[in-house]
């Protein structure tokens, strides 16, 4: 399958236009208006996912996801799906950061891995160099920017405090972009609620937290300017 987007009406691309303007400010300074106004137009497209290609997208996520949360099931119940007490049992032990992990925290984090790794496979192959997994984002609502964060800075930070630094950095599951990152088309995360007959919900960020009262996902649009999406098995899209 070809490139998300084209723009042969204009004999421009995107990435062409970013890049030479990043590389050289005298390019970007000698543009006319006209040329201005087409690239205006190009920043607009590269938040807009072609219905097409958010059907086939959305497809492959939620297929997926159901893939792994049967895969998961069998795996520790032999195919049954955990019982609203099974998931809220609490493990023994503790995490890294000293917390307590529930049975439904270690389910979800064992399909949400398998689920990357299955959309890893298919989206090389359906849209290579057209997607993230799990891009750490820090955003500054005093800027209104946005910036990458590389997984070399997050592991340094993460054995600092147990990452307290990165706390309010936005993690993602999938990012739908047009080749640039920052360039978000659609944003997805997988949520496997435990029990699956529980709705799948964003993240709401308690008081202390720098994006509070805002949720996961009203972050993700914000940060990112592209809709955001929960998709989980049995709910699919939401």
């Amino acid at each position: 399958m070809g490139p998300l987007l084209g723009f042969g009406s204009t004999g421009y691309s995107a990435d062409s236009v970013t890049s030479a303007c990043g590389q050289n400010a005298a390019y970007c300074a000698l543009l006319t208006g006209k040329e201005t106004a087409v690239i205006a137009s190009i920043a607009a497209t590269l938040r807009l996912l072609p219905v097409d290609m958010k059907a086939r997208v959305e497809r492959e996520l939620v297929e997926c996801a159901e893939q792994a949360e049967f895969q998961v099931n069998l795996r520790r119940f032999g195919g049954d799906k955990p019982s609203r007490e099974q998931c809220r049992e609490e493990l023994p032990g503790w995490d890294p950061c000293g917390k307590k992990v529930t049975r439904a925290m270690q389910l979800g984090s064992e399909k949400h891995q398998l689920a990357l790794q299955c959309v890893q496979e298919r989206f090389n192959r359906l849209f290579p160099g057209r997607f993230s997994l799990e891009q750490r984002y820090r955003y500054d609502k005093q800027t209104g920017s946005t910036k990458l964060v590389s997984q070399e800075e997050a592991r340094a930070l993460r054995k600092k405090d147990c990452g307290e630094e990165l706390k309010g950095t936005l993690v993602p599951d999938v990012v739908i972009h047009s080749g640039n990152p920052l360039e978000a088309l659609a944003v997805y995360d997988f949520k496997f609620p435990c029990p699956s007959s529980n709705p799948p919900t964003w993240t709401e960020y308690p008081q202390e937290h720098p994006h509070h009262p805002r949720n996961q996902g009203k972050m993700y649009e914000q940060a990112l300017g592209a809709a955001a999406f929960r998709v989980a098995p049995i709910w699919r899209i939401r």
